[in-house]
């Protein structure tokens, strides 16, 4: 017997339980989402059916850990709608106590199996980033020709300064004007989540997305590592290699950070299982 055809309650139902954000782990005091590609991108879409509004981090080791020098980014991604595992290290950190994750849920990779979904749905797309306003242009192209249908309704490249009010108060209005149902954010860790949660209130959009180098890679600017690397927990050093000037201080500082907090961590949760199992 085939299955009977859903309702439109069993729709907005099924929408809600999307939209409720998936559990999270605690790493080094970051609540990072068990999730992948899949339920990521349900929960977007379950948010803009719903007219919700929420933003989404993506957390590799550097945002775990600047979040312990940086009181306004830990606001930031705290209080974010998710916090997805942008890096491998942060997946095994997670399975670590104990939960299986099997992939990541890059950034890049986000955006693209976003766009993908959207040139189907007609999901309307704000690309707010980019090095200058001929990169932004750059990406748009590639992403409307790698995604035929693809709506990009608009986008800015903001100097890389601080803005003024007025330009705060400009950049919410013609987003606002565009009406799009996700804004991607690419403007680097850790501007993005800032941004996003300074204005996420002021924003008609659903959806706010913090990529960082997304951008980068998707306009072709900068070369993503080969997927060996990304699946060793390498990719650091793959980026390392092409931007040293402008990465060296990140990685030699953050990724070490990384491995001795969580290495403390980890110490705790596995005297709590101790003591849990000799009671």
């Amino acid at each position: 017997m085939p299955s009977p055809t859903p309702t439109p309650l069993d729709a907005t139902a099924a929408a809600e339980d999307l939209a409720v954000p998936p559990p999270t782990v605690d790493v080094l005091g970051v609540p990072l989402a068990l999730t992948d590609y899949e339920r990521t991108m349900d929960w977007m879409d379950a948010t803009i059916a719903q007219r919700g509004k929420g933003y989404i981090c993506v957390a590799a080791t550097h945002t775990v850990v600047a979040t312990q020098d940086d009181p306004e980014l830990r606001a930031a991604v705290r209080g974010a709608s998710l916090v997805v595992p942008d890096g491998q290290p942060v997946v095994w950190a997670m399975n670590a106590l104990g939960h299986d994750l099997t992939h990541r849920v890059y950034g890049p990779d986000l955006m693209a199996k976003s766009c993908e979904r959207a040139a189907a749905t007609g999901t309307r797309m704000f690309l707010y980033g980019g090095r200058n306003q001929g990169a932004l242009v750059q990406l748009a192209l590639n992403l409307r020709t790698r995604f035929p249908g693809l709506q990009i309704v608009g986008g800015y490249a903001p100097p890389f300064r601080p803005l003024s009010d007025e330009e705060v108060d400009a950049v919410v209005e013609e987003i606002n004007h565009a009406k799009p149902d996700v804004v991607w954010v690419g403007i680097g860790v850790p501007k993005q989540e800032k941004f996003m949660h300074a204005l996420r209130a002021r924003l008609d959009a659903p959806v706010l997305v913090g990529v960082g180098a997304a951008f980068d890679f998707h306009a072709g600017l900068i070369p993503q590592a080969p997927s060996w690397m990304q699946s060793s927990g390498l990719e650091w050093l793959f980026r390392l290699s092409k931007e040293p000037r402008r990465l060296w201080r990140r990685y030699l500082t953050y990724n070490p950070r990384f491995v001795l907090g969580f290495a403390r961590q980890y110490a705790r949760h596995r005297r709590r299982l101790a003591r849990t199992s000799a009671r």
